[in-house]
């Protein structure tokens, strides 16, 4: 009884986190874009304060989530988020996967989905932040280049959807191509959750049976240059799409260095 009283709550709380997400993005959209934009004249510094506001509002979000008992989580490799121009590229197991990620990254940048700049709840941040949106076409890879070079993080997800529960994983070439043209490191992040939650393919209020542990690893960088020195950009990318397919979805411990 008591277990399932406990999953009836995680339902509630999980419905909670999602109103209290939307309704933050039409806050945004309707209120603090609106002020950024007649007082704050620069772009640059437009987009950095929207980009701290985001960060710190994930981070709070992240931290509700926490307190309602939706999930629990630990991060491994703090430090080496703590830094500038950053190209992150992780896997992901799941829906709040980007929202753990920029709560933990200062100055990013991501690529979204052209579908979430029209939807009511999401437009607002994205559009503030100057997020990408992966309807850029051949402009896609040099805006990803443009705003690493500026300073922004750059927060990829390589297989450009989240992982399958079949486990099958096939990445896209895009982000391996951003990390050669621009010859930028990589900076891996590995997620886990002890349990499914919000998957592809199940809907929300299907929550796990326990509450799931989140567990997400910074790996070391890995260096560009051993991908790019003796071959083509083309032949690169596509030696560095493999390395990735392996080591973003092994264990740290496991993972191939």
């Amino acid at each position: 009884m008591r277990d399932r009283l406990n999953r009836y709550w995680r339902v509630v709380a999980t419905a909670l986190c999602f109103a209290v997400f939307g309704m933050g993005g039409l806050v945004v959209r309707c209120v603090v874009y609106p002020v950024l934009m007649l007082g704050v004249r620069n772009p640059q510094r437009r987009m950095a304060l929207s980009q701290d506001l985001i960060h710190h509002s994930f981070k709070w979000f992240v931290a509700l989530m926490a307190t309602v008992g939706v999930l629990t989580y630990e991060l491994h490799g703090r430090e080496k988020l703590k830094r500038r121009g950053l190209l992150v590229l992780a896997n992901h197991p799941s829906l709040i996967d980007v929202v753990f990620l920029i709560s933990f990254v200062r100055h990013a940048n991501c690529i979204v989905k052209e579908k979430l700049v029209r939807n009511p709840f999401t437009s607002g941040p994205i559009r503030a932040a100057g997020f990408i949106t992966n309807d850029g076409g051949a402009q896609l890879l040099d805006d990803c280049i443009a705003t690493l070079a500026s300073g922004n993080n750059l927060v990829i997800f390589p297989e450009g959807t989240r992982t399958p529960l079949d486990g099958v994983v096939r990445l896209q070439r895009g982000a391996a191509n951003v990390a050669v043209r621009g010859r930028i490191d990589v900076t891996p992040v590995h997620i886990h959750s002890s349990l499914p939650m919000l998957p592809k393919g199940i809907p929300w209020w299907q929550v796990p049976a326990r509450r799931p542990h989140f567990t997400i690893s910074v790996g070391d960088d890995i260096d560009i240059s051993r991908f790019c020195a003796t071959t083509s950009d083309a032949l690169a990318a596509r030696h560095l799409t493999e390395h990735l397919s392996q080591s973003l979805f092994l264990e740290p411990s496991r993972a191939v260095a």
